[in-house]
């Protein structure tokens, strides 16, 4: 099978990692795995995998250029004999679409984000995500997103809603396992604390306010204040994108407040800086479609704390994998930290590695592999 994915461009992110998930699982069954992207960092390793980029302007949100990409797209499909699209973002979805029904291929979408509108024609735009030959929700919190927006959009594909389907993201418990670390992640954390005998919070997010960084601070200058010895060390660990006058508030609240605090931009080793850490969080103020850097900590055997809403309750909930906190209540949120700093080492080690198989139980990489492909043969059938 040919299977052509769409998505803007190759950089970090859950949409982008799963990209090349699948993309390595349709080379493994003996496909050729195409992806339509500007490009991005992730391009030697969607390479490595046996991947083949076709580098297009998938960013644009020109109306002009989603009709030119279409037709590229198109032409695309019928020269390489591609035969499914599979679109992962709104504006290259749209072209994705158009190709998709010009050459008569399935169209799969996967709902990546809590695409939400103010008004009918940006819901009209976001519906373009659910008008896949299957629709995949990347939580159970997304899929019933998807049906409180779009129910009509659906039902008009199948009135069952048996094309909707719900795939976790996936982790590699091969790359983020905590037993193969070596010393890269005591490296890390000396490199960060700088020598100093004190606790290290991890947020790993891009740098964007809803993903609570300020709320970290908070909570993390409060935890200051009840923690006898060194302060906390916070590592704010992920890419501003331009965001420059917020990542300047973030320096100017940390230092008002007496926070310790790095922002080491783009980690390329994650799974070091989670083991770095001695509690990894996910404070975000709006709720995660997932969380994947949440399972990320967890395969880690890492203590985690996460926002109670979104994709993260979904995980956590019913589990002694980690802890929920109220969204943006920073005094919540340093209780929770403060608890479990207060465990013992033995303590603190049983919740990691309770964590760490609640991942490998529920969301491994082979297994979204495995459940994707599913759905690509059920449509190729």
């Amino acid at each position: 099978m040919n299977i052509l994915q769409i998505i803007p461009e190759l950089d970090a992110g859950g949409a982008e990692r799963t990209t090349l998930d699948v993309a390595e699982a349709v080379v493994a069954a003996g496909g050729r795995a195409l992806v339509a992207s500007s490009g991005g960092r992730l391009e030697a390793e969607l390479t490595r995998l046996g991947g083949e980029l076709v580098r297009l302007d998938m960013k644009t949100k020109n109306p002009f250029a989603i009709r030119a990409n279409a037709r590229r797209l198109a032409g695309l499909v019928k020269a390489e004999r591609v035969d499914l699209v599979h679109a992962r973002s709104r504006a290259p979805a749209w072209s994705g679409l158009w190709a998709a029904r010009a050459t008569g291929v399935p169209f799969v979408t996967t709902y990546h984000g809590t695409y939400t509108a103010r008004s009918a024609p940006k819901r009209f735009y976001n519906s373009v995500m659910a008008r896949g030959d299957a629709v995949i929700a990347n939580s159970r919190f997304i899929a019933g997103h998807v049906k409180a927006e779009h129910a009509k959009v659906l039902a008009r594909k199948r009135a069952d809603l048996s094309h909707l389907h719900v795939i976790p993201r996936g982790v590699d418990l091969s790359a983020f396992d905590p037993g193969l670390q070596g010393g890269r992640a005591a490296a890390l954390r000396d490199i960060w604390l700088e020598g100093r005998k004190a606790p290290l919070i991890l947020l790993p997010a891009r740098l964007t306010e809803w993903k609570g960084q300020s709320v970290a601070i908070k909570a993390v200058a409060e935890l200051s204040r009840q923690h006898p010895g060194p302060g906390p060390l916070l590592v704010c660990a992920g890419d501003a994108q331009g965001r420059d006058t917020y990542v300047e508030s973030l320096r100017a609240e940390a230092a008002r407040l007496g926070v310790a605090l790095i922002l080491p931009g783009h980690v390329s080793d994650m799974a070091s800086a989670y083991g770095a850490a001695d509690i990894v969080i996910n404070p975000s103020i709006q709720p995660e479609a997932f969380g994947r850097t949440l399972v990320e900590a967890m395969a880690m055997a890492r203590p985690v704390i996460a926002s109670a809403h979104g994709g993260p309750l979904e995980i956590l909930s019913g589990t002694q994998a980690g802890l929920l906190v109220e969204p943006g209540h920073a005094p919540r949120l340093a209780e929770a930290m403060a608890a479990i700093l207060a465990l013992d080492e033995e303590s603190r080690n049983l919740r990691g590695q309770l964590a760490r198989q609640h991942a490998i139980a529920h969301y491994s990489k082979d297994a979204l592999q495995r459940a994707t492909l599913r759905v690509y043969g059920e449509l190729l059938d």
